[in-house]
């Protein structure tokens, strides 16, 4: 059986105040075409649909125009769950726009997960969708005050599920969660309200699954066991993802439920990258570029309407800092402590803050002198 999975789409995000909507269309289109190329028998979007629960009207249409384009030209399953940034009864709603096909649609939770079960030429696949949850929902649902942790939740949907998947049969788990030993990103939200919890999930807790559809994190990656997968977004969400490759990941699950992993890039409509420099040299470049930036100014001195500036040749240009303010915490303490030890120096840095240069030789003479004489009268006293 082929599986496509893919997740973390936030449809309605924008990246420090820019919209995406031009940028999830062109990673759409890119996912629709490795469909058509590649016809997998199941599409699995696992969480974080969209960016908050209460997503734009663009974002449902992008959504909706989406799903009806799989089911126009594919006969793949469908297969959604709600993220941590979605809303979970309007993930479930959303089920009116998978019909016409097999799928599963899981928003709320529910204490008897059934999954979707489908056959290739060498059996049944059983698919068990597991949307995300908070502890207190899942408390509720399974009637377990035990539940205290997004793994206690993990655990008691797995139980539910295990008991609707026969002896031999080939089991698929789709999960909104952070594996613990994975890499993870700025922009992601964390899944524990309550302060001082174990967020983290053990990939032993999916024992018995032969591939786990991951989503939460968004970085594509096996975390724990080959065939426990993030596909990672399709997108870029945060300057610390500058120059990941995103990907969507096609699955073969083979009769005896081992798995083949192909990862097809998703190309940016525009990158999200750092470029550094005296503002005069980045102001030299003779293109203007769309792409996400974040600029850093390695001028000594503050510079006159800097970003103004350089929104004529970044237009998107969306964080501006200056490289000496970025020097790491304990460096910066380092020195200040040295300059409150030196009079001469700490003299300097204060004219360096208040002025933008330093000590002149002239002037370095005039505080040696002034610190001499100090020093002189504290002797004679």
């Amino acid at each position: 059986m082929r599986i496509l999975h893919t997740s973390d789409w936030h449809l309605g995000r924008q990246f420090h105040g820019v919209a995406l909507e031009d940028d999830h269309d062109h990673a759409l289109v890119q996912i629709l075409s490795i469909i058509d190329d590649h016809q997998p028998d199941v599409l699995i979007v696992a969480g974080d649909i969209f960016d908050r629960a209460n997503p734009p009207q663009s974002a449902l249409k992008r959504l909706s125009e989406f799903l009806r384009t799989v089911r126009a030209t594919s006969s793949a399953a469908i297969v959604l769950i709600a993220g941590n940034h979605d809303s979970a009864a309007q993930i479930g709603a959303l089920g009116v726009l998978a019909t016409d096909g097999e799928a599963i649609v899981r928003g709320p939770l529910d204490e008897d997960e059934r999954p979707l079960v489908l056959s290739d030429a060498h059996g049944p696949v059983a698919i068990s969708a597991l949307p995300f949850a908070y502890e207190y929902a899942a408390r509720l649902c399974f009637e377990d005050e035990e539940i205290a942790c997004p793994a206690d939740v993990i655990r008691a949907q797995l139980a539910s599920s295990r008991k609707h998947v026969a002896d031999g049969m080939r089991w698929v788990v789709v999960a909104h969660a952070f594996v613990d030993g994975a890499a993870t990103s700025e922009s992601e939200r964390p899944l524990m309200r309550m302060v001082g919890g174990i967020e983290t999930v053990s990939a032993g807790a999916f024992d018995g699954a032969h591939y786990v559809a991951l989503g939460h994190l968004h970085r594509p990656q096996s975390v724990g066991l080959d065939h426990v997968r993030y596909s990672g977004a399709p997108l870029a969400f945060g300057f610390d993802e500058e120059g990941q490759e995103k990907s969507v990941s096609l699955i073969d699950l083979a009769p005896d439920g081992s798995v083949e992993v192909t990862e097809f890039p998703i190309k940016p409509l525009r990158h999200v990258r750092t470029i550094r420099g005296r503002l005069l040299e980045l102001l030299a470049a003779t293109e203007v570029s769309n792409d996400l930036v974040r600029v850093v100014l390695t001028d000594e001195a503050p510079q006159i309407d800097p970003m103004k500036r350089i929104r004529a040749l970044f237009p998107n240009a969306v964080q501006l800092a200056y490289e000496r303010n970025e020097r790491p915490v304990a460096q910066r303490l380092e020195e200040q402590r040295a300059a409150i030890d030196d009079p001469h120096t700490l003299a300097s840095t204060f004219l360096d803050i208040v002025r933008g240069d330093p000590l002149t030789e002239a002037e370095a003479d005039i505080v040696a002198s002034a610190l001499n004489a100090f020093a002189t009268a504290e002797v004679g006293q």
